[in-house]
């Protein structure tokens, strides 16, 4: 009788510690070599942060790794985050991940923005804050004096770059960041470039967002950056075609026609001398650059070319100018293009 007892619960005891190896160290994540993150919101409960994981499609045994996350006490570490599942994991490497909170970082980029919203938009989309809070901050005008800026040009402080930040990021401490990023990228070097042309750093943002509108051929940016620079050192009025489509606020014109250029607004640089209020776009770094290393020219004018290259054709008298405007205006009559 006692022999049987003992091989039984040797039997039992094999048994349990092959059971038991088989839950902490057999694979139960099958990526399929695909790129797999689980997002668990801050707040998220126990269960919450299970069904997260299981919805991810790619957990083999679920009860197993359940029956894990009990045993490592993962019912009462659930930490918020983003997490990258990778494949073959077995149990024990997924709960410890995720129990303590190892987020896998988001890749935080931001390009071809105009308005607040639209930032406010993008930001929300790479991390855990939502558009509301983003929007709501990004509007606020006291908040946004601690940073020294204003609604009108709080966008020049978002420098477009690739910026790794955590999923769980809040609204305010993205904004903090976004003022390291932005007082790292103004270096001593720059902000001595942008005092000798008797420009703040948010005016010369300003300026490139107007360049950046107008090409995006980054060889033609400086020589469009000297053009302008040029005319606000004769105390002429830009004239920039994108600060009216951004006044008037239709971004699906394609030609700036006269009842365009009688629209009353500040951002209107054919009724208003010198530099808009703020940038009417995001302007990337090859634009800001432009700006500060201007091509030095006597240009004054120019105007796109009819071949539709993206490129321009400058100027230096008015006669000059109209032929080439003739020309391009020419080649938008041929293709129909009236407004």
């Amino acid at each position: 009788m006692v022999p049987s007892l003992i091989a039984l619960g040797m039997f039992l005891f094999v048994s349990f510690s092959y059971y038991a190896y088989q839950i902490m160290y057999t694979a139960n994540v099958d990526t399929k070599e695909q790129d797999v993150y689980v997002l668990i919101p801050t707040g998220a409960t126990y269960e919450q942060a299970m069904d997260s994981v299981e919805a991810s499609g790619v957990i083999i045994d679920k009860l197993s790794l359940r029956f894990m996350s009990k045993l490592m006490d993962y019912d009462k570490l659930v930490k918020p985050g983003r997490y990258k599942l990778e494949n073959g994991w077995n149990n024990r490497q997924l709960i410890g991940v995720l129990r303590l909170g190892e987020q896998t970082p988001v890749s935080l980029t931001f390009s071809n923005v105009r308005l607040r919203s639209q930032l406010a938009a993008k930001l929300a989309s790479e991390v855990e804050a939502s558009e509301e809070e983003l929007d709501s901050l990004l509007n606020d005008q006291e908040y946004l004096k601690t940073f020294g800026f204003d609604t009108t040009n709080i966008v020049s402080m978002f420098i477009p770059n690739t910026y790794e930040v955590y999923w769980t990021t809040t609204a305010p401490e993205l904004m903090e960041r976004m003022k390291a990023e932005y007082d790292k990228f103004w270096t001593p070097e720059r902000k001595a470039k942008a005092e000798k042309l008797g420009l703040t750093q948010q005016q010369v943002s300003t300026l490139a967002s107007i360049v950046q509108a107008e090409t995006l051929k980054s060889d033609e940016k400086p020589r469009v950056a000297g053009v302008y620079l040029n005319r606000l050192e004769k105390g002429m009025l830009l004239q920039a075609d994108p600060t009216v489509v951004f006044a008037v606020g239709d971004f699906t014109i394609r030609r700036v026609l006269n009842r365009h250029l009688t629209h009353d607004s500040p951002y209107n640089t054919y009724k208003y001398k010198g530099l808009p209020p703020g940038p009417i776009n995001v302007p990337v770094i090859s634009s800001i650059d432009a700006v500060l290393n201007p091509e030095e020219h006597n240009y004054i004018y120019f105007c796109a070319k009819e071949d539709f290259s993206g490129y321009h054709a400058f100027a230096t008298t008015v006669a000059e100018h109209q032929a080439n405007a003739r020309r391009f205006h020419r080649a938008l009559n041929a293709r129909n293009i009236m407004k």
